[in-house]
């Protein structure tokens, strides 16, 4: 679990940290240095909590639930009625990128088709319901609200269905890199 949590990625992002943490100290100096440091403490602080409780609901979830269950709405096999339901799933789905990433986590991990997994992540981006009730129409208005609501249903779909053009990554290539 060590291995998969400190690999390339992580390293490449902490001597990145580490550089620009570096330049802002060298550049602005010690107090602004020391004030981004203390907002990314608080930063984080907001974040881990929410990301760990995201987490802990995906596993629940996918404990509760037996093994096929979202593959036999959303797997490969289930064509234009998965990219449909994982449309709608997408948009009612609440939360930024911390509650909803884990989820996509899990549903990858439960057989979820390729094509659904993009459609559902593309209206999540593009269709969530929350942002539309809470930004888009208090701020914008009904009508805009709901003319680009509509113009975006399907998006999901196409981008699912634009999934399928692209050849899987054979298997052989995914088990070297884990």
């Amino acid at each position: 679990m060590l291995k998969q949590a400190f690999n390339a990625p992580f390293f490449i992002f902490a001597a990145l940290a580490l550089v620009s943490g570096t330049v802002c100290y060298l550049a602005l100096g010690r107090e602004i240095f020391l004030g981004s440091l203390q907002e990314d403490i608080g930063l984080l602080a907001d974040v881990i909590p929410k990301l760990g409780a995201a987490v802990l609901i995906a596993a629940f979830v996918q404990a509760l639930l037996p093994p096929n269950f979202f593959a036999r709405y959303m797997g490969e096999e289930t064509g234009l009625k998965g990219l449909t339901f994982a449309t709608a799933a997408g948009a009612v789905t609440p939360g930024g990128p911390m509650t909803s990433f884990p989820l996509v986590s899990m549903l990858q991990n439960t057989g979820t088709g390729r094509g659904a997994l993009i459609a559902y992540v593309t209206s999540w981006t593009t269709m969530g319901l929350q942002r539309v009730f809470m930004w888009e129409v208090p701020l914008m208005g009904s009508e805009f609200a709901i003319i680009r609501f509509v113009a975006s249903m399907p998006l999901p779909v196409i981008a699912g269905l634009v999934s399928r053009l692209v050849p899987a990554e054979p298997a052989a290539i995914k088990r070297q890199r884990a």
